[in-house]
């Protein structure tokens, strides 16, 4: 029996407010959190609808979910929250992983798996995260792409609410979510893990929001610290709360040392006294890192965003800090925090630290002389030099994948979210969307595979002649003997499933469009408001129209040499309430970056428009 009467036919579009007929939501993966029905839009007919376009792989999609949760809350009798589940990579176009990734991450929601972007396509969707807004009666009426948008989305639900509440097209009531059951595994999804002195494993739990002691088998529950329900609470080990939490690194030597925990989704560095199970706050408000926020200072009071891993090199706890595509480093001595290397652009860049480019940094691994990095989104293999130089040493960029042994030049490795150091001066990596773990030797510069058939492996520890890996997806640490021999694998090379944009050659007009939310305007007391980066891969694809700028509209001119490439364009815009006689309005940062494929042809457009917020009229 379907719950979900129809309502009557759509009143014509009010005047005054941009309206498009949205398209049907469809999915070869189908659906997810509907208890095994399949949702229409005349199912939702008569409720708020959001589509939050995501894939799993994406930090900013996981912000967005955070940002989601306050407001699916408060109007769950008139909203409507669907996740469209749209990959990037390879791995996450199947259906299993995205049923993992939809509980490893807490989705309380119905999600729609579109393997082959369907959906995305009819929407003329862009980046991920991208928020579409349905009304009641059907009709699209705004689209936000990137973060900070859930204030303007709450305030347009309202208005939503109001007007068709007098007109008699709101239906309120239970949505169609419905949860799955949830499954008794000593470990849930977990993230990282940590050799402790005494034989005994640390293991991020991470959907439990725990901490989990295991005996030496790796199976054996000792203990657990954290309450397991979602919070930043300081104290004893059964009252402390975590939220998602993933990296873990002995600060010091011997049994004493404490254990530093990057405390995801709080956005905070947390300490844990082994000895008594004593959880403290290192470093973070709990709040996350926006552009123009402090970059350095007293570590309680700088914010962070989404640390995923720590390793101790140089005498600071290094941070992989994936949500801003940086590294950042905590000062044990001083207590202070800061940036270490990276810009906060998302990319491959190699050279001094402050012009570097990561990808969202997700893997740490210390050695004598190099911290070792996984950056996940560029599927890359890192490094960084004691000078602080970065250095890579496989990976080519944000759009080539695959597995591929061999040369390190032409390696391939699919999403990777842990490095371990082994005995040799060679590394392990979690090659997570591969399901392996392969190996980089740097005096040959080789890549091979030493396992296959893992799922989802994200960390790994060495353990006397083993490694033993956390298998997320199978929620267990997997004990495996270092092999002398790799494991010989098909090679397999994989391009981003986004169709490229045809445009024409010479020039292009960009247009990033922006409209500030009802009841705020463009904040520029201290100058500027907007940002507007722009660059290409190659970078011989532009001519004209590369670097930064404060005009959220360029000029740019293609180089009809180059028949394709990737545009990258960053953007930032910051609102604050249009009230004269508040003397502290409330101030929101909306940001997004694309990387947008484009096909240089003489039929193609000469206006790129990529919206921020509100609707390309």
């Amino acid at each position: 029996m379907n719950p979900w009467p129809r309502a009557r036919p759509p009143a014509p579009p009010p005047a005054g407010r941009s309206r498009v007929r949205a398209p049907e939501l469809i999915g070869k993966g189908g659906w997810l959190n509907t208890g095994g029905d399949a949702l229409t839009l005349a199912d939702l007919r008569g409720r708020v609808v959001v589509l939050d376009f995501w894939t799993f792989c994406c930090i900013n999609c996981l912000h967005v979910l955070d940002e989601l949760r306050e407001l699916e809350e408060k109007h769950r009798d008139t909203l409507v929250i669907i996740g469209v589940h749209s990959p990037k990579f390879v791995h996450e176009a199947e259906h299993q992983a995205v049923v993992d990734a939809v509980e490893r991450y807490g989705v309380e929601h119905p999600v729609l798996d579109d393997p082959e972007l369907a959906t995305w396509k009819q929407y003329a969707v862009r980046a991920w995260p991208t928020l579409v807004v349905i009304d009641p009666e059907g009709y699209v009426v705004a689209q936000h792409a990137g973060e900070g948008h859930a204030h303007a989305i709450a305030r347009l639900v309202e208005e939503l609410e109001a007007e068709h509440e007098a007109k008699g097209t709101l239906r309120r009531g239970d949505g169609p979510y419905v949860a799955p059951e949830p499954e008794p595994t000593a470990l849930r999804f977990p993230g990282k893990a940590l050799a402790l002195a005494n034989g005994n494993f640390l293991v991020s739990d991470t959907t439990r929001h725990q901490l989990v002691e295991l005996e030496a088998d790796g199976e054996t529950v000792v203990r657990r610290i954290g309450s397991g329900v979602r919070g930043f609470v300081d104290g004893p080990a059964g009252v402390a709360g975590f939220s998602e939490p993933q990296g873990l690194a002995l600060l010091g030597d011997g049994v004493d040392a404490p254990v530093v925990v990057a405390d995801t989704v709080n956005h905070a560095l947390r300490r844990v006294d082994l000895a008594t199970g004593e959880v403290t706050t290192l470093a973070g408000t709990g709040r996350q890192w926006w552009q123009g926020s402090p970059t350095s200072g007293p570590a309680h009071e700088v914010d962070l965003s989404s640390p995923w891993d720590v390793a101790f090199f140089g005498g600071r706890v290094w941070i992989a800090m994936a949500g801003v595509h940086q590294l950042w480093a905590y000062d044990p001595a001083d207590g202070a925090v800061g940036v270490a290397a990276g810009t906060t652009n998302e990319g491959l860049v190699d050279g001094p630290p402050a012009e570097a480019w990561f990808a969202q940094p997700s893997g740490l691994a210390a050695t004598g002389d190099r911290l070792w990095v996984a950056d996940s989104e560029t599927s890359a293999l890192r490094w960084v030099a004691l000078d602080g130089s970065v250095h890579t040493a496989v990976g080519t960029g944000l759009f080539d994948f695959g597995h591929r042994d061999g040369a390190a030049g032409q390696a391939l490795l699919q999403h990777p979210l842990g490095v371990t150091a082994l005995p040799d001066g060679s590394v392990a990596v979690s090659d997570t969307y591969n399901h392996a773990l392969r190996r980089f030797d740097p005096a040959t510069g080789e890549v091979t595979t030493l396992a296959t058939d893992l799922r989802e492996p994200s960390d790994a520890v060495l353990v006397g002649d083993d490694i033993v890996v956390v298998e997320s997806a199978r929620h267990r640490l997997t004990r495996l003997r270092l092999p002398e021999e790799a494991v010989r694998v098909e090679s397999v090379a994989h391009r981003t499933q986004r169709a490229a944009t045809e445009v024409a050659p010479g020039g292009l007009r960009l247009d990033v469009i922006f409209q500030a939310p009802a009841g705020q305007k463009l904040d520029t007391r201290y100058g500027p408001s907007t940002r507007l980066l722009v660059s290409s891969t190659p970078p011989e694809l532009l001519l004209e129209g590369e670097g930064a700028g404060t005009d959220l509209s360029r000029a740019l001119e293609l180089n009809p040499a180059v028949t394709e490439g990737v545009l990258h364009v960053s953007a930032m815009a910051a609102s604050c309430d249009d009230d004269p006689s508040n003397e502290y309005p409330a101030c929101h940062v909306h940001q997004q970056d694309w990387g947008v494929p484009v096909r240089l042809t003489e039929e193609g457009a000469r206006r790129l428009p990529l919206v921020l917020a509100g609707m390309d009229d």
